[in-house]
């Protein structure tokens, strides 16, 4: 049975005071670190935006260089009154869609018709690796059901060989910790480690309330993405080999 609360007087008025502080905190939202290379990237930022058009669903990754390229979109929604949709691959853009008047949809009610997002590191077959914000679980969902993807780096993220700066990481389900820790030992990782968190005590714990372990591997065999994702635990992987990405470069 549900029950109908009826506020009056001053309780209305601390009801709708609290509506208004809670909103204020989307309001107050900024980006929450540094961006390095703000001017090539809010260049390439320009060009992603320039490729929306009115009616599209746009898969929106995660990072700073996607954050600036939402900001772009939404501007042109706004002047322009385009029709456009989002699905987000992070709470953390979700509010940002939410500050910016940028209308969210979920996969349950559309397929992106192109996504965008950034990398770690990008080798010459546009192999990446992803993963440093922890999302990668939903950011390959969105990929795998867009026909379409643009991944923006600049020179940093360029690399002959991948796990060359950045470790594969790996999303693990808690009780699974040891069993996912020996599977990986087997295909070859040559250290592993448990996410720590910054900002609380701990590991970093997933949107999907999940560790993340970050793989250094000497070597990188186009096997391997589907043999990390083989081992019982592991709900996802950082490794993207084989997803024919179109690559812009943000310059430096």
């Amino acid at each position: 049975m549900r029950r109908l609360l009826v506020f009056s007087g001053s309780n209305l008025k601390s009801h709708i005071s609290y509506l208004k502080k809670r909103m204020s905190l989307i309001e107050k939202l900024d980006w929450s670190a540094e961006i390095i290379n703000i001017s090539g990237k809010q260049k390439v930022a320009q060009e992603i935006a320039a490729k929306v058009k009115d009616g599209d669903v746009i898969g929106i990754g995660s990072g700073s260089t996607s954050y600036l390229a939402l900001v772009a979109i939404a501007e042109r929604i706004k002047t322009e009154g385009l029709n456009v949709k989002g699905i987000t691959t992070s709470i953390e853009i979700s509010m940002f869609c939410a500050k910016l008047g940028v209308p969210v949809t979920s996969l349950y009610e559309h397929q992106p018709d192109w996504l965008f997002d950034g990398a770690d590191e990008v080798d010459p077959n546009n192999s990446l690796i992803k993963g440093r914000g922890g999302a990668m679980f939903k950011e390959k969902m969105l990929m795998s059901s867009s026909p379409v993807n643009y991944i923006i780096v600049d020179e940093s993220k360029q690399v002959e060989k991948l796990c060359t700066n950045f470790p594969i990481p790996v999303e693990v389900f808690p009780q699974a910790l040891l069993l996912a820790e020996k599977g990986l030992l087997e295909l070859g990782a040559t250290e592993i480690k448990i996410r720590p968190a910054k900002g609380k005590d701990g590991p970093v714990i997933t949107e999907n309330n999940n560790l993340i372990l970050d793989c250094h591997f000497n070597e990188v065999p186009l096997t391997l993405e589907k043999d990390i994702k083989s081992i019982t635990g592991v709900i996802e992987s950082g490794l993207f080999i084989g997803y024919r990405p179109q690559i812009i470069m943000a310059a430096n």
